[in-house]
């Protein structure tokens, strides 16, 4: 006979799990995967199976031999990290350093905390980071988007975000003019002679409808994504202002992987913080990071780095700002 074990109340039932969230993302992921393939062809293909393939068998390899537990492939965790990171990395990028970075994602970014629910890094963030610091020339070159059947020997070229960086150290803002236009960036055509960037920035819109069917679903809440994106556009729109040779703001949103980041890695559960403000204040946090390494750090793109150093603040943000106790009767002071 099996023992029912209550808890104290209050109890309060949600249909929320980590499977139904974990596939939730997944599907919203789908249409910037879609439009991966669309300009990236092969490349795309290869990278983001790779990607996941070697997730998952990082994942079931290291908890099955190494933490003598039964395997959880099927929440989904391994894939949506696998995806992630694949959308993180350029289209021609070779399979044997993907492998590395999903062994660095699962193994030192995940694993090595716990598992699923215990890392306090984002662990696609942490194997793309890894990738960008130990293999900068293959990771920052970036194939020309529109090439179907190549892969590894794709045409590259500038991104705007390079083209941005060029406009800031030499002081001349006509080279913004070498710029696609707003329309272009939103849909994912950057130009016949520009690099693409990775694979899941190629196109604003498609990361825009993605967030809003996880708005929808009620998978994440628009704090974070709204602080991050609401920041960058006020603060380069006065830098902008201040002086031509910074970008415009809607072409800062639109560039790099300020919109993959803002809608799909700062939003993970585990490593944002509890409460509504808190994530603001996240947000707010990673949307000026981003800015101040963008326009004058060493790397053109920011993103991952601001979201990194966030993480490592989630602890702190979370004892600032603790949520309300479950029935707390708050007493006002009598004067």
């Amino acid at each position: 006979m099996s023992k029912l074990i209550v808890s104290l109340s209050p109890h309060a039932h949600g249909t929320d799990s980590v499977e139904r969230n974990m596939y939730g993302v997944i599907i919203a992921l789908l249409p910037a995967l879609l439009v991966s393939f669309l300009y990236f062809g092969i490349g795309s293909v290869v990278v983001c199976a790779s990607s996941v393939a070697a997730c998952m068998f990082f994942e079931w390899a290291i908890t099955k031999y190494i933490m003598k537990k039964e395997p959880t492939l099927t929440d989904g965790s391994a894939i949506l990290t696998g995806l992630l990171l694949g959308f993180n990395l350029p289209s021609n990028l070779p399979v044997w350093i993907i492998i590395i970075g999903a062994l660095v994602a699962i193994g030192i970014g995940k694993m090595t905390f716990g598992g699923l629910g215990c890392n306090p890094f984002n662990p696609a963030l942490v194997g793309r980071c890894f990738l960008l610091v130990s293999f900068p020339a293959q990771m920052t070159s970036w194939p020309v988007a529109g090439q179907l059947t190549s892969y590894v020997d794709a045409q590259t070229g500038a991104t705007p975000l390079s083209i941005m960086k060029e406009a800031i150290k030499s002081g001349d803002p006509t080279v913004l003019d070498r710029l696609p236009d707003s329309v272009s960036l939103l849909l994912g055509n950057p130009g016949i002679n520009h690099g693409a960037g990775t694979i899941g920035e190629i196109c604003a819109l498609a990361l825009i409808i993605g967030l809003i069917y996880m708005l929808w679903k009620k998978i994440i809440t628009w704090h974070i994504p709204v602080s991050i994106l609401a920041t960058v556009f006020v603060f380069c729109g006065l830098l902008h202002v201040a002086n031509p040779i910074y970008a415009n703001p809607v072409a800062e949103l639109l560039t790099g992987g300020l919109m993959l980041g803002a809608i799909f890695m700062a939003t993970d559960y585990v490593t944002s913080p509890m409460t509504h403000k808190g994530q603001i204040i996240y947000g707010i946090a990673i949307g000026a990071l981003t800015v101040i390494i963008r326009n004058w750090g060493s790397y053109p793109e920011g993103m991952s780095f601001a979201i990194l150093i966030m993480n490592a603040f989630t602890p702190l943000i979370n004892a600032y700002v603790k949520p309300k106790r479950f029935g707390e009767i708050v007493k006002e002071d009598k004067k």
